[in-house]
C-alpha cells in the first residue's frame, strides 16, 4: 500500500501536469458532480494538497475536488486527446491545452466548499499530515503526549491516520528502529530525550522519504538513494550494532526489528 511519500510525490506529478493552467474541460463519472463540467472550464488547478491517502484538488474559484483512493483508485497524467488502454473505470477527467489528469476506479469523490471542506467527516477524523512542512515537532510531541494518544502502543498509534496521516507499516519500522524502541513502547513510558527523538523521527523519516527514494543516483547500481534499514531485511546483520534483524506480525502487518538495539 502506497504511504504518505508516494501520494505526494503523485500529487506532485498531478500538479506538473496542471498547475495554473486554465481547465477547457472537465468529465465526472458519477451524477452529481456532472453540474461542475462546465463550472470548472476556465478555472486553474491551485494546488493539490494531500492529507492521508486523501488528494484535495484547489480550483480558483474556491471549489475542492476531494478523492480518495481507497484501494483501487489510481490517478494518470497524460498528454490532451490522448486516452490510455485500461480495464479501469474513468471517474474524473480534468482537462488543460496540453495535459489532462485522469483519475480511475476510486469511488469516494465530492466537489466540497469551504464550509463542506470544514466539515467533512474523513478530513475531521485524520490527524495532520506528515509531509505537511508546517507540522512541527513541537506539535508531534503535543500529540505523543496528549491524553487520546499517550497510552496507545506504538505498534498501532503509528499505523492510525487520526494521529499523523501519511505513516503506513514501512515507515513505522523505520522510525521506531531508527529511535532505538520496541514496537509495545507508549508515549508515557518515554524519556525526553527519548519523546524529543520520536517526534523529530516521526517527520524526518517520512519526508527523507519522500525527498529522496525514487532519485537516480548516477553513482550507485540500482539508482534509489532511500534505502530501509530494517524493513524486508528479516535475517539479516543490523547495520547499527550488527544484531540479526527479525520479523513478526503487529497489527496485522508484517513488523521488523533489531532486538540487539531497540529496547
Amino acid at each position: 500500500m502506497p504511504e504518505g511519500p508516494e501520494i505526494r510525490r503523485a500529487a506532485d506529478k498531478l500538479e506538473a501536469a496542471v498547475l495554473g493552467k486554465p481547465l477547457t474541460a472537465a468529465w465526472f463519472a458519477f451524477p452529481e458532480l456532472k453540474a461542475f463540467e462546465q463550472a470548472l472550464v476556465g478555472q486553474k488547478v491551485e494546488r493539490i494538497e494531500t492529507r492521508g491517502k486523501a488528494l484535495l484538488t484547489h480550483f480558483s474559484a474556491g471549489l475542492t475536488l476531494y478523492s480518495h483512493n481507497q484501494l483501487y483508485g489510481v490517478w494518470r497524467v497524460v498528454n490532451t486527446g490522448e486516452m490510455p488502454e485500461t480495464t479501469r473505470v474513468l471517474r474524473v477527467k480534468l482537462q488543460t491545452a496540453d495535459k489532462a489528469i485522469l483519475l480511475y476506479s476510486a469511488s469516494d469523490i465530492e466537489m466540497l466548499d469551504a464550509d463542506g471542506l470544514a466539515k467533512h467527516p474523513f478530513l475531521l477524523r485524520v490527524g495532520p499530515d506528515v509531509l505537511d512542512l508546517t507540522l512541527s515537532a513541537e506539535r508531534v510531541k503535543e500529540r505523543l503526549l496528549s491524553t487520546r494518544f499517550h497510552k496507545r502502543q506504538f505498534s498501532g498509534l503509528l499505523l492510525d491516520q487520526a494521529f499523523l496521516a501519511g505513516l503506513g507499516n514501512y515507515l513505522r519500522v523505520e522510525i521506531l528502529w531508527a529511535v532505538g524502541l520496541l514496537a509495545q513502547h507508549k508515549a508515557q513510558d518515554l524519556t525526553p530525550e527519548q519523546l524529543d527523538k520520536l517526534s523529530h523521527a516521526l517527520l524526518d523519516i517520512p519526508r527523507h522519504s519522500y525527498n529522496t527514494r525514487g532519485n537516480v543516483d548516477e553513482n550507485k547500481h540500482h539508482g534509489v538513494i532511500f534505502s530501509f534499514k530494517v524493513f524486508h531485511r528479516a535475517g539479516q546483520k543490523c547495520e547499527r550494532c550488527g544484531g540479526i534483524i527479525e520479523k513478526t506480525m503487529l497489527s496485522s502487518r508484517p513488523f521488523y526489528w533489531c532486538p540487539g538495539c531497540q529496547h
